[in-house]
């Protein structure tokens, strides 16, 4: 018997690194076969933060209280308001846990240290005690409306969010575009997110992918766990310690098992509002005006916000956590 959605236990987890930490810098160094000069911004930025951690906490706090353990993922850290994080959690009847890499790594501590999200992601099924129906967060992605177990599931199926698309192989027009860049000796690009996408789709067995949303991904623990029982390649996708082409992302897999079996719901609107670029201070603030103004968006993603000037920064963290008071 299928259970109500209102009634299913629901965890959710994030995966998050401080990069300013200074054994961890010493750390990736060790294994990086180009040494990253933290020093310099443009090589430090993409591990940099200023908060955002404590802000996505929150807000899975505030508008997803119906969570029951929030794990955030870690290697041998701890964010500095923790123990406030916790208590905060605590008073919605939410608990927050640390989970670090050698627990999740667990028999395959060979891999460890690892500074590959798609080998992290793979192993987050493993934490322990974990809920069947749980959400995976980026630490740049935020709740910034309340939200409600029919957002992520509905009727135990994972509610899955993005854009069907043709495999690239597929797409008549781009291979054409390709070719012509190609007849002027101008290479094309490999690897990438959506590259990473159609691979853990193939790998499902679908015939087309949906290219994800940066939202909350909804998964289902069986989908993963069966998954690896039957197919022998768990240890082959968690090996690279840094990103590798040839790499699936599971939470994209998992996605589309869910696809290819029909246990999905499927929604086109993102909910999102998305910053990769914060160049235009009019256009940040006009996207923030217009979030507040359109109350189907739920969900924010700001990429890269240290690359941001400081007084970009400043209205946008302010802006953030006025929400969250």
């Amino acid at each position: 018997m299928t259970a109500k959605t209102s009634d299913i236990k629901i965890d959710a987890v994030i995966t998050w690194v401080d990069g300013g930490d200074l054994e961890w810098q010493k750390k990736i160094n060790k294994f990086a076969a180009v040494k990253i000069d933290f020093d310099k911004k443009k090589n430090s930025v993409r591990f940099n933060s200023i908060g955002e951690i404590e802000i996505a906490i929150k807000s899975i706090i505030k508008f997803a209280s119906f969570v029951s353990n929030i794990y955030l993922v870690t290697d041998n850290q701890k964010p500095d308001n923790f123990d406030k994080l916790t208590s905060i959690a605590k008073e919605k009847n939410i608990n927050l846990i640390l989970v670090d890499h050698k627990i999740i790594f667990k028999g395959y501590d060979a891999h460890l240290p690892c500074f590959n999200s798609c080998s992290i992601g793979t192993m987050l099924y493993r934490i322990p005690n974990l809920a069947e129906h749980f959400i995976i967060f980026n630490d740049d992605t935020f709740l910034m409306r309340a939200t409600k177990p029919s957002d992520f599931f509905i009727n135990d199926k994972p509610v899955i969010r993005g854009k069907w698309k043709a495999f690239y192989e597929d797409q008549t027009l781009r291979n054409l575009y390709h070719n012509v860049l190609s007849f002027f000796g101008k290479k094309k690009k490999t690897g990438g997110f959506k590259a990473f996408q159609q691979t853990s789709a193939k790998l499902a067995g679908v015939k087309k992918y949906v290219r994800r949303f940066h939202t909350p991904v909804s998964l289902r623990r069986s989908t993963i766990h069966n998954f690896f029982e039957k197919n022998n390649i768990l240890e082959s996708n968690i090996k690279y310690r840094f990103r590798n082409k040839n790499q699936f992302i599971i939470s994209s897999l998992a996605e589309h098992l869910e696809i290819k079996n029909e246990t999905y719901n499927y929604k086109s609107n993102a909910q999102l509002t998305y910053f990769r670029s914060y160049k235009n201070f009019c256009l940040v603030k006009l996207k923030l005006l217009w979030f507040d103004l359109n109350n189907k968006k739920k969900f924010m993603t700001f990429q890269t916000l240290e690359m941001a000037n400081e007084n970009t920064q400043h209205y946008i963290v302010e802006w953030l956590n006025n929400k969250l008071t």
